[in-house]
């Protein structure tokens, strides 16, 4: 970022800090219109990019390939330094035109990060209720059943006398993993109440199709992105690992799954499909039956469900 000369050189380094930010914002503040041009801002510099986008600022995107270009044209012969990349991006965005306005940070990205934190959620409880199965093992003849909550392991607990340091030990554990599968499920429910709120605030109608609730929504919204992010329908099968991939050393048309892509939305589209298999009167019900009926197999049907389903959860 270029400054009024206060050097032999006439530049001015701003470092990736709190304190530089807010001082290159307040020499911003001298030009009434103004355009920051960040090169591979949603890489490198997706930090310094959301910063200023969420301050109401004006930020395009130089991809590193235009840059790369102008430098080759200069007289520097594809010298690089952080002058000559100033330069080259702000001779992009502002002369070619090849930089790419962003949006500040919305509804969608809230939701991904929701996402997210529930997977992680998630696995923790996981975690935590296997090592409470395995002492649980251990202190009862025949252990805990599979659908173990905290309220019955509890239960369980109370019931035990324990007999030495060793079962005391391990009861004392188990005590403290109740403890921590309460917290893991008041943090998820929590969860699920501000994904339910960011949905029905973001005016999505993907919980009025059969097999999307309000978490399988989310999931869908957070990780597609923005609306137009995928031109055709079949990007959007490439992006969540949907679409299906040629043999080409067949001697005949076959295909095999997609194992790239998003698997977490890849597999959000999978439970919609099921659910709709299995809701008679549904739309995905009676498309199942039709590829059924064409002599599909139940796994190709399934398969052929999956991506058509595409369209009612967040293809273009």
């Amino acid at each position: 970022m270029t400054d009024p000369p206060d050097d032999a050189a006439g530049l001015n380094r701003i470092q990736a800090t709190l304190s530089d930010y807010r001082r290159m914002l307040t020499w911003a503040g001298q030009f009434e219109r103004r355009r920051w041009a960040v090169e591979n801002a949603e890489g490198l510099g997706r930090h310094l990019s959301s910063w200023l986008l969420s301050r109401g600022e004006q930020v395009v995107d130089v991809p590193s390939t235009a840059t790369a270009r102008v430098r080759q044209l200069s007289r520097g012969g594809g010298r690089k330094n952080d002058q000559i990349d100033a330069a080259a991006a702000a001779c992009v965005a502002a002369l070619q035109g090849d930089g790419r306005p962003l949006e500040a940070e919305g509804t969608t990205d809230a939701l991904a990060l929701l996402d997210e934190a529930r997977m992680n959620l998630s696995q923790s409880r996981v975690r935590l209720v296997n090592q409470l199965h395995a002492l649980l093992r251990e202190l009862l003849a025949g252990g805990a059943p599979r659908d173990l909550s905290a309220s019955t392991a509890a239960a369980l607990l109370r019931r035990i006398r324990p007999a030495g340091d060793v079962e005391r030990v391990r009861k004392q554990i188990a005590a403290g993993l109740v403890t921590q599968i309460r917290s893991v499920d008041a943090l998820l429910k929590s969860n699920a109440k501000q994904i339910s709120e960011l949905v029905a605030a973001s005016g999505s109608t993907l919980t009025g199709t059969v097999g999307i609730g309000a978490i399988t929504a989310g999931r869908v919204i957070g990780r597609t992105g923005r609306a137009g992010r995928f031109p055709t329908s079949a990007s959007f099968a490439n992006y969540a690992g949907a679409a299906p991939i040629e043999v080409a050393s067949a001697d005949k048309a076959r295909h095999r799954l997609s194992r790239g892509g998003d698997r977490q939305l890849n597999a959000a589209l999978h439970t919609i499909a099921i659910t709709q298999i299995r809701t008679p009167g549904s739309r995905g019900h009676a498309y199942y039956n039709a590829k059924i009926a064409q002599g599909k197999t139940a796994r190709e049907a399934r398969r052929c469900l999956k991506d058509a389903s595409q369209t009612t959860s967040g293809a273009p």
